[in-house]
């Protein structure tokens, strides 16, 4: 028998709230079976678990949830992984452009406050001068 997963066991391990688990299912990242009156129990795959661990690692990247689930739909897909590779490069690169470009912007704005800085403690400098001699 192969190993399940409630929606509980699951959001403990990776330390997530059930609303958020279901948020991933209506977004397409996890399809649980059903079970119960009214199909209201989830049953998790193996499969479920590794798309989520996919999912978050994705997050963690900085990928968009649509991004992580295209990504993630490739691999499930039997085509060849030439393509999926590419896609995954292509995203990756946009991320990293990205990234590149928000740090520069924070480098540009640390300079700043730098300066900033130096200015307000050479003029607190000059004013406690100031205040001695009188």
């Amino acid at each position: 028998m192969a190993t399940t997963y409630t929606i509980s066991d699951l959001a403990r391990e990776f330390d997530l709230t059930t609303r958020a688990m279901r948020f991933y299912e209506d977004m397409g990242l996890l399809q649980p079976e059903r079970s119960g009156p009214g199909g209201r129990n989830r049953i998790y795959s193996a499969r479920d678990r590794t798309r989520l661990k996919l999912t978050l690692r994705a997050k963690r990247l900085g990928l968009s949830l649509t991004e992580a689930k295209e990504i993630i739909d490739m691999y499930d897909s039997p085509r060849d992984t030439g393509p999926q590779l590419r896609k995954f490069l292509a995203v990756l690169a946009e991320h990293r452009r990205q990234l590149e470009e928000q740090m520069a912007d924070l480098q540009a704005n640390l300079d700043e406050v730098k300066v900033h800085e130096k200015e307000a403690r050479a003029l607190l400098g000059r004013l406690e001068k100031t205040r001695a001699h009188a």
